[in-house]
């Protein structure tokens, strides 16, 4: 290892001449400040030009890449033999030093797995967080050890394989409570061959890998010779294991067509951090999801952040499939490969679909992210603390006269001014309040003007307010702590117009604008910028966002509706409760077009003639 220590952020003929000492050979970089912290840790195949492009005044660098560079004040550098080495190396080293500036898996710690060694005596099913070479199967990894404990649970409800830790010796006087309710087959005391409790291990590890049918069959023929020996009991019980099974493969069905052994990834990003959701398909079946959480992806392109999580995570996974289906590509394509096949010790296909099945299986793990991603969101502000240290700093950095409590939120959503829409949202002690949202179809603005909608809905809103009855909390009678509006400079100063004019400028607003999530307020004329991390913003920004989600679907409804009618309106004998009615049965015009004339029908109101009509006219 080699080190070169200067400040390259001067351009001085020292630092040239460094740079031109790194050798061409493949290996990996660490970038360090000048108290020797490391940053940053990359791998490549020639370090000279690797490394050289980062300080090359003609390469267009990322923000993040511009801020990285600025601290940079030592280089060391490791050659290896070959890039498939490099990039265990940087996996290595990522791990170990866990640098601010590299795509890492959240919480430094070993993933948690199910271990079961089939070469004891009597195997147990237990968590661990260490890989040994000891013969054992392991099956994982999890992504924390709530959701390991929840799949052990499982199976234990399902095998009566042993919990315990003691020596087996079969000359126990009494058995655990295990033995008596079925979940344990008693070795300690006796009662079970090895052979027979071999089988039932063999059962589990079949479940796991994802075989479930074939459990299913091997104790349905127990059963069946258990009933032809008069052994009714045994045959009772394996009748509610091979019930247990058949759940579990009815829960693991997807709405698509998928076969083999794949696993499917996706994510969602938000700021600084992605949600991956990873679906573990074996036999054509959902056997188990996960999720992860990277940090450090802000600047980070997608198929950046997808490279940095396969290859994290594939480290550490004992199992790989032979087929990875994910939402966008990675970088290093042959590389990747190469080296999850030596992982695998067979050929590992790695696919991004763009239509049919797989993209159809893809998109459902894309949209699992996204929701886990919004929970995520909110699990990370929904702590007592985390609440009220956002409430105070929001207090304290825009200035109000008391703790924003109840904080309103309020969005526009049209489309050329059609099916405008207002949503007001509201927040108490950090939480939504979903009992007080409102909306409003905009009455008074026949064109595309979002401040006379704005304007509109606040007016609305707050002449009612002046009409209420403040003794009954209802969401019109209690005026708010604060005011957010969606928008900058404009949005604000059109909502004070209004306020004013209706009599509530008491009332604190802000406006957030999303490029720059700058804070506006009255009498400041530069907008306030909070830390990305700052849990005041983070709780602006879920009040903000959750406004103009609830425009957007009201606006997204009416829309619906409005295409529905006018297409309608042309066929006779189609008035507004048969359009009503089918709707409801089936919900979109291109449903209605695809189903039947028998199926039409079924919707009430309809004739064999109509439904005649309406799939000629469609």
């Amino acid at each position: 290892m080699k080190g070169i220590t200067s400040s390259f952020n001067s351009a001085s003929n020292l630092i040239t001449e460094q740079l031109k000492q790194l050798p061409t050979n493949p290996g990996v970089y660490l970038m360090r400040d000048a108290e020797g912290t490391i940053l940053y840790v990359g791998k490549a195949a020639d370090l000279h030009h690797r490394v050289k492009s980062y300080f090359s005044a003609s390469q267009k660098l990322s923000p993040k890449l511009k801020r990285l560079v600025s601290r940079v004040n030592d280089l060391d550098f490791f050659v290896t033999n070959s890039e498939q080495e490099a990039l265990i190396l940087e996996l290595n080293l990522i791990k170990r030093h866990r640098p601010p500036y590299n795509v890492r898996l959240k919480d430094d710690k070993t993933f948690p797995y199910l271990k079961i060694n089939p070469n004891e005596d009597w195997p147990r099913v237990y968590i661990t967080r260490r890989l040994e070479e000891d013969g054992g199967r392991y099956f994982g990894p999890f992504a924390s050890a709530k959701s390991v404990r929840q799949t052990l649970k499982v199976i234990k409800g399902i095998f009566p394989f042993r919990s315990c830790s003691r020596t087996i010796t079969g000359t126990d006087s009494k058995p655990c409570l295990d033995y008596h309710i079925h979940h344990c087959l008693g070795p300690c005391i006796g009662v079970v061959s090895k052979q027979e409790y071999a089988e039932v291990i063999k059962q589990v590890i079949l479940f796991l890998e994802g075989k479930q049918e074939t459990v299913a069959q091997e104790l349905e023929s127990k059963m069946k010779k258990a009933a032809e020996a008069l052994d009714f009991e045994k045959a009772t019980l394996l009748r509610d294991q091979i019930q247990a099974v058949n759940r579990v493969i009815e829960g693991q069905k997807i709405a698509t067509t998928v076969r083999g052994e794949q696993d499917v990834i996706a994510f969602a990003s938000d700021k600084n951090q992605a949600y991956v959701q990873v679906f573990f398909i074996r036999s054509g079946k959902l056997i188990g999801r996960e999720s992860f959480v990277l940090q450090g992806t802000r600047s980070e392109e997608p198929h950046q952040i997808m490279t940095s999580f396969i290859k994290q995570f594939y480290a550490s996974t004992p199992y790989i499939p032979p087929l990875l289906l994910l939402q966008h590509p990675v970088e290093d394509m042959p590389i990747i490969k190469n080296w999850l096949q030596s992982k695998r010790g067979a050929k590992v296909d790695i696919q991004v679909p763009s239509r049919g099945n797989k993209k159809q299986l893809v998109n459902i793990v894309a949209e699992n992210a996204q929701q886990g991603l919004e929970q995520h969101k909110i699990k990370q502000l929904a702590s007592p603390k985390a609440l009220a240290d956002a409430l105070a700093e929001i207090e304290r950095e825009l200035h109000l006269p008391r703790l924003p409590s109840r904080m309103e939120g309020y969005d526009i959503s049209n489309i050329q001014g059609t099916a405008a829409v207002g949503s007001m949202v509201v927040f108490e002690k950090g939480k939504s309040k979903p009992s007080h949202y409102r909306r409003f179809r905009i009455k008074t603005v026949p064109s595309a003007n979002d401040y006379a909608m704005l304007q509109e809905v606040l007016g609305r809103r707050f002449k009612r307010s002046l009409k209420s009855d403040t003794s009954t909390p209802s969401a019109w009678a209690v005026l708010p702590d604060l005011i957010l509006i969606d928008g900058g400079k404009g949005q604000l100063n059109t909502a004070l117009s209004i306020m004013r004019k209706v009599g509530v400028e008491s009332v604190p607003v802000a406006s957030l604008a999303k490029e720059n999530e700058e804070i506006f307020i009255p009498q400041k004329t530069k907008p306030i910028i909070l830390p990305r991390n700052s849990r005041g913003l983070q709780l602006l920004q879920r009040l903000r966002d959750e406004s103009h989600r609830f425009a957007l679907s009201y606006h997204q409804k009416l829309r619906k509706r409005e295409t529905f009618a006018s297409i309608f309106d042309t066929i006779p004998g189609i008035g507004p409760k048969r359009k009503r009615s089918l709707l409801k049965q089936f919900g979109s015009v291109r449903a209605i077009k695809e189903a039947t004339e028998e199926e039409l029908t079924t919707a009430k109101g309809m004739t064999k003639s109509l439904a005649k009509k309406i799939k000629q006219y469609l």
